[in-house]
């Protein structure tokens, strides 16, 4: 090989030091003659991929903070049949509701905003007034959200929702994303199945109720609400229901759902897709 770096000598140094450019360093050459270990990439913290937001409570007037998903942070994954969202590293589902820590008004952040006077008093003298105490406390860092503690609060908030007279949609839209934590901890769980085997039935009971609980309510939305329906338009409340149909053993239910969506003038290619392959699993369980 030529001198690349011929010329050096004047400078004091070694020009014929070189062999080849691009060579594998081997151990020789590196101090102490250690060989290179590669380094384990650790998967990044569930806190990183949060952030601290300032929020007014809409009962006390009062501001406080809680964590919420950094926008862009997380690397999305394929959802669930039935559309519950999945990223890399953490469950976004747990972060989607806001709690005060000096009123305890407790809410998903998309029924969190300005409350109706008569709402806000039904709140008040219904849920506020027999709390013991509030559901969350004051955080001045960023903290992980277990999955029982995600559970209190958006139960709290379908109690809520209950006592404030709310739609069915928003009612049946917490009972799904409790459903969705509870699959979300169950996956958890499973990772350790059999020590796990006893809390796993119980979470799948609970599951089973509130899923059931929110395709209902998603049903009898459909006849009294207009859309959007809980920020979704008609084709995906639609992929919605079929969806959950399937999964409750529903197929013929499912099936009328989804023959509409894909002859539909209205559903984008994404929904239309989706509703292709669930037509297929559908099919494939009238055929058993």
């Amino acid at each position: 090989m030529d001198k690349i770096l011929s010329g050096l000598a004047k400078f004091g140094l070694d020009e014929n030091l070189v062999k080849d450019l691009f060579e594998e360093e081997s151990s020789s050459s590196r101090p102490n003659g250690e060989p290179t270990v590669a380094k384990a990439i650790e998967p990044p913290k569930e806190t990183d991929f949060l952030l601290l937001k300032s929020v007014r409570c809409p009962i006390c007037d009062g501001t406080f903070r809680t964590p919420v998903i950094k926008s862009g942070r997380a690397k999305r994954k394929e959802p669930d049949l039935d559309l519950r969202p999945r990223f890399e590293y953490i469950d976004t589902n747990k972060y989607d509701i806001a709690s005060c820590p000096k009123c305890g008004f407790t809410a998903m952040h998309r029924y969190f905003g300005n409350l109706a006077p008569v709402h806000a008093k039904l709140i008040k003298e219904g849920v506020l007034m027999k709390l013991k105490n509030p559901p969350a406390k004051a955080i001045t860092d960023l903290e992980v959200i277990s999955y029982d503690s995600a559970i209190d609060l958006y139960k709290i908030a379908l109690y809520t929702s209950v006592v404030k007279k709310a739609k069915n949609s928003e009612k049946a839209y917490t009972c799904l994303k409790i459903a969705w934590l509870l699959r979300g901890k169950i996956e958890e769980l499973s990772v350790d199945a059999e020590k796990n085997k006893e809390v796993i039935a119980a979470c799948q009971k609970d599951y089973d109720t509130f899923y059931k609980q929110a395709f209902d309510g998603f049903v009898k939305a459909m006849s009294s609400e207009n859309y959007p329906m809980a920020g979704m338009d008609q084709s995906t409340v639609d992929l919605l229901i079929a969806a959950m149909a399937y999964n409750l053993g529903q197929y013929e239910y499912a099936s009328r759902f989804v023959s509409g969506l894909i002859v539909s003038r209205t559903a984008g290619s994404n929904i239309k897709n989706r509703a292709h392959d669930l037509k297929e699993k559908i099919v494939e369980k009238l055929k058993k």
